[in-house]
């Protein structure tokens, strides 16, 4: 196997074994089940030997009535132990691809804001819901097909040795051919397997990714382009499918031979022990009973074995996650942030995306327990990622990002954000109600303070005129609002939160006019006693900040109040101010 086959069996049994008295004992039912379905075979042998061999009818009707009986029993009490082997699995399963789910999401959940950016969502949805799904798969085809072919398997071989030394030697060796031959073409055919499960893959991708941007493709005429792409991948798609699928048809081909081959050898080697007298009718009962029940097992091993590979090769990409080191991750050691006054220093901070893209450059800057700071500058300049790096959305290569004289790697990454709320540009909302999108920002706030927190936020009006008011759903990402109206709701969430540090990114950008003047207030009571970062194009928004930054190519190229950069003629600042058209900075 390789080594993300066992990883992949290791996780798989890290949640089977927490369950390891409910496990061991469905194993014993399951070969009690199998025990019962292999003795009762035998019975058919003395029936047939009684019919054939003894006297009068009459005379032993009662002994066959009494063989019959036996057969019953055995045939019941393999149905009784399959009932609760069946039940015992199906409570075992649940509970166990429950827990894989919840490690799933709660794994993804804790990546880097650089993992989302370079994955879509279509894709990590179809990762975790086939992993989850293998283990159903694998769990079935373990525990209803291997553990019973392994016990009759021991079974018959026993048996036919006992019957007829030779007939046991055909059957192990013909066996471990079979075994070996499905075992080797399994493996072989996993990595087409692989190839599939990645294709299908690009596929979901391709489509959530198109389904997302379905305005973009009508805005742009781009329908016959995206049809002709999608065509591509699911050329891609059906090429891989059908290599698989071949090698499928081909291995059962080999199979179905093998086993008729079998049948016939057995058949000769009996039939020359039948004629010498060595061998009974109800032996030849006896023998194809068996042979029919190993047939039954034996014909799915190859199938099980390729299901067992496609079902890893499925949960291939997601095992690949689960043992990815966490970019951004809490060391052991690590307290609960805690902020008094919510003072903010960067000292000698370096930071890039890549090798080849630096972003700030020996950064050092203090900004004050509640003073108002605006960052302005040219796209590029480093003044989002500025905001990034406060909430520790990616680590710095070097220096240290200090709030309240603690070290941002040295605090737990929930107290750290908990304290800070962030108003973005362009707010994502959950597909939830009003009521909860908002106070999503304090989860335990009551009904109260949420339509407080609206009200200065300006947003209870417009939610008051829809069907279901608070409770009305806003869509996926928030779609069947406005983007001001979205916007108002991130400030409202942003109110309740009440968090000593506040960064605006844009936060008035996409309201109106209008809009934005009933908002300014509520924003300018949202900021007293918070230390507030403000990233701004429009100028006009930043200008009774207690401070201005400008940024440019990850250094700060000047800094004070508007007043002062205002009235440096060969700053920056006066020259974004006297080109800017409308407001903003281009």
């Amino acid at each position: 196997m390789q080594p993300n086959t066992r990883r992949t069996f290791r996780f798989y049994w890290k949640h089977v074994k927490k369950f390891k008295f409910l496990t061991v004992l469905l194993v014993i039912v399951l070969l009690g089940a199998t025990a019962a379905g292999l003795i009762a075979p035998y019975f058919y042998k003395v029936l047939f030997d009684l019919i054939v061999d003894q006297g009068p009818r009459n005379e032993i009707v009662n002994t066959l009535l009494g063989v019959i009986a036996v057969i019953f029993g055995f045939h019941f009490l393999e149905w009784l132990f399959w009932r609760i082997a069946v039940y015992g699995s199906i409570k075992l399963q649940s509970k166990v691809m429950g827990n894989i789910a919840n490690e799933c999401f709660e794994q993804l959940q804790n990546r880097s804001y650089k993992f989302f950016t370079n994955n879509f969502t279509g894709s990590l949805v179809k990762r975790v819901n086939r992993m989850v799904r293998s283990f159903e798969s694998i769990a079935d085809n373990i525990y209803y097909e291997l553990i019973p072919l392994a016990l009759k398997v021991i079974v018959i071989f026993t048996v036919l040795f006992v019957i007829k030394p030779p007939l046991g030697i055909v059957m192990i060796v013909w066996t471990f051919l079979f075994l070996f031959f499905n075992l080797l073409f399994s493996r072989y055919k996993w990595k087409y397997d692989i190839a599939k499960a990645k294709a299908d893959t690009k596929v979901t991708a391709q489509l959530a990714d198109t389904i997302t941007n379905s305005i973009t493709i009508k805005l742009f005429a781009g329908l016959k382009y995206e049809i002709d792409k999608f065509a591509e991948i699911i050329d891609n798609w059906v090429r891989k499918t059908r290599k698989s699928w071949n090698l499928d048809e081909l291995a059962r081909a080999i199979q179905h031979f093998a086993i008729i081959a079998l049948e016939f050898i057995v058949f000769f080697i009996a039939i020359n022990y039948w004629a010498k007298g060595e061998l009974t009718a109800g032996d030849f009962i006896w023998i194809q009973a068996y042979l029919i029940s190993l047939f039954e097992k034996i014909w799915g091993f190859g199938r099980i074995m390729r299901n067992v590979f496609r079902d890893l090769a499925d949960a291939e990409e997601m095992t690949v996650i689960l043992n990815t080191k966490l970019e951004i991750e809490d060391k052991k050691d690590t307290k609960k942030l805690s902020i008094v006054r919510g003072k903010i220093e960067f000292e000698k901070v370096r930071f890039a995306y890549d090798k080849n893209a630096k972003v700030i450059n020996s950064l050092s800057l203090k900004i004050k327990s509640g003073e108002k700071v605006a960052l302005v500058g040219p796209s590029g300049g480093g003044k989002s990622t500025v905001t990034k790096l406060i909430l520790r959305f990616f680590d710095i290569q070097k220096g240290k990002i200090l709030i309240d004289g603690q070290n941002i790697k040295s605090v737990t990454q929930d107290s750290l954000r908990s304290q800070i709320s962030l108003v973005p540009q362009d707010p994502i909302l959950f597909h939830r109600t009003l009521l909860e999108n908002i106070r999503y920002g304090r989860r335990d706030a009551t009904d109260k303070e949420v339509f407080t927190a609206a009200k200065l936020a300006k947003c209870h009006d417009f939610i008051m005129k829809t069907p279901k008011k608070y409770n009305t759903y806003v869509g996926e990402r928030g779609i069947k609002l406005s983007g001001g109206e979205r916007q108002r709701v991130a400030i409202a969430r942003a109110i309740l939160a009440n968090s000593p540090i506040l960064i605006l990114d844009e936060a008035t950008s996409s309201l109106d006019s209008e809009s934005e003047m009933l908002i300014q207030e509520a924003l300018l009571n949202l900021m007293k006693n918070k230390t507030t970062l403000v990233i701004a194009h429009r100028l006009s928004t930043i200008m009774k900040m207690d401070r201005i930054i400008v940024f440019q190519d990850g250094e700060i190229a000047e800094q004070g109040t508007h007043a002062d950069l205002i009235s440096n003629s060969s700053g920056l600042y006066k020259k974004f101010w006297d080109l800017q058209s409308g407001g903003y900075v281009n």
